[in-house]
């Protein structure tokens, strides 16, 4: 099997992205905007809360190096889904908890793995597990941000606990 990708979104795309480039057999991240009507969406509308999307990212990944399950297992380490469009202090329905499928077998993966993450959690998992529509790639500047910027704030107090809990969690993992 060649690369395989899904499409998930956990909160800031900042995170996620940075969660997912420090493990072998993550291939690219590519921080983007899915799930809404608008066609070429940019930040500032997708943070107004007009669009209907959401920061998401494509984890291209190789399955004979890292397993769908544990991508999927790190999803749900990595942020908290039992929150309601927010993660933290960023509240809006463009960071909302989201798995976006392409085929059926994805779709019941998604499921599965929402099920086997429940039990890490004392409130019910929110997470919206829908069709992917188009993915529209973000600006430049959101791409590897986190490496790009690590002394940048929100990198320091929001996106360094989530890597570095990643890192503790799935150490095997790591490149």
């Amino acid at each position: 099997m060649a690369t395989q990708s899904f499409v998930l979104g956990g909160g800031c795309f900042w995170c996620l992205d940075a969660v997912y480039r420090q493990l072998r057999g993550v291939q690219d991240c590519v921080s983007g905007y899915s799930g809404g009507d608008m066609p070429n969406p940019d930040y500032r509308s997708v943070c107004s809360g007009q669009t209907g999307h959401h920061e998401v990212v494509r984890v291209d990944f190789d399955p004979k190096i890292i397993s769908p399950e544990a991508v999927l297992d790190i999803f749900f380490t990595s942020h908290d889904p039992t929150s309601w469009d927010r993660q933290g202090a960023d509240t809006g329905s463009q960071y909302r908890s989201v798995m976006l499928y392409t085929t059926e077998e994805e779709r019941t993966l998604f499921e599965t793995a929402k099920e086997r993450a429940q039990a890490m959690f004392e409130t019910p998992i929110v997470t919206e597990i829908k069709p992917l529509g188009e993915f529209y790639r973000a600006e430049e500047y959101h791409q590897d941000f986190y490496a790009q910027n690590p002394a940048q704030g929100y990198c320091t107090f929001v996106v360094s606990p989530k890597v570095a809990k990643v890192r503790k969690g799935y150490a095997h993992l790591l490149k």
